[in-house]
């Protein structure tokens, strides 16, 4: 036989969005139910588990602890779980459904939520897919807090990580973009070290700028970064009005840019290693029916995220 678990699935609820809130009296609000039912039940969880959860400051709501922090993301594990099997239970676990949230990294959500969407809508209608876009820290961070089940992004700044685990289902080699009108445009190919004595228009996002600097630096040549942004689209609006060069690595079906003008690619004679696009996610974290349905469907879109 299996030992009693000295709390319920109710107090994990009640604990959680407490935690979200901040707040006893919001949590109440949000729960509809007495704030003395709220701070009972919470009262009861940290006594049967022997911890303090909160920390519970006059005027000042609640502050997870440590303890409460490992928690939040175990109760959200568990809870995910439950509704797995009660849905097993009642004979529909066959039919997956629910809510998946996604990372993206900002440069990748063009490229890959299109098809990942539609083939999603095809396959898997009732999962809903809430997408979270932003750089590699912030994908990182939103792991650390439960806020997504996994992160679609580059391989840049997840290294250091040791509490994520990742999986390469991609690779984007380096390519440099000109205007279509550059003496090179014609050229197919090109060495950086031939582009030296031009500025270059820098993708100025974190990480992305130390990988793209240090490409031009590996040739022995310093950066001349004239222009930076941290809009994709218009680093290539840039280079197509003859303002400099760019080095990226996604690459859309057309030439054209969204002011008009056009640029040319050329692939890199330089041997640089291509980056890696990775689904990541937390180590040990148990994931979902439906997230594993769309981590699936990304594998297999991967080798064709553009024009598809």
């Amino acid at each position: 036989m299996t030992s009693p678990v000295g709390f319920t699935l109710l107090q994990l609820r009640y604990f959680l969005v407490a935690a979200e809130c901040g707040s006893m009296t919001e949590a109440s609000g949000a729960l509809h139910i007495a704030q003395s039912a709220v701070s009972a039940a919470i009262h009861n969880l940290e006594r049967d588990l022997r911890v303090q959860l909160f920390i519970r400051r006059r005027g000042r709501g609640l502050t997870l602890t440590p303890a409460g922090e490992r928690l939040q993301q175990q109760a959200r594990e568990m809870l995910a779980r439950a509704r797995e099997i009660e849905r097993e239970a009642r004979g529909d676990g066959e039919t997956i459904s629910g809510p998946v949230a996604v990372g993206c990294f900002v440069t990748l959500a063009p490229y890959y939520l299109p098809p990942l969407f539609s083939e999603c809508t095809d396959r898997h209608p009732g999962i809903e897919i809430d997408v979270v876009e932003g750089e590699t820290d912030q994908l990182v961070q939103a792991l650390g807090a439960g806020r997504i089940d996994f992160a679609l992004t580059y391989d840049l700044g997840l290294t250091a990580e040791m509490d994520l685990r990742s999986e390469t289902i991609a690779r984007a080699p380096a390519y440099v973009i000109v205007a279509a009108d550059h003496p090179l445009a014609r050229q197919g190919s090109v060495e950086l070290a031939e582009l030296s004595a031009e500025p270059l228009v820098l993708l100025d996002l974190p990480h992305s700028r130390d990988y793209f600097r240090s490409l031009v630096a590996a040739t022995g040549t310093a950066p001349d970064v004239r222009y930076r942004t941290r809009s994709y689209e218009t680093v290539r609006s840039l280079v197509a009005r003859g303002l400099g060069y760019s080095v990226l690595n996604q690459r859309p079906a057309t030439g054209q840019t969204y002011g008009g003008g056009e640029i040319a690619e050329l692939e890199l004679r330089d041997g640089s290693p291509p980056l890696e696009v990775k689904i990541a996610s937390v180590k040990g974290m148990t994931q979902t029916a439906r997230a594993r349905a769309v981590m699936e469907l990304l594998r297999e879109i991967a080798p064709r995220p553009a024009g598809s």
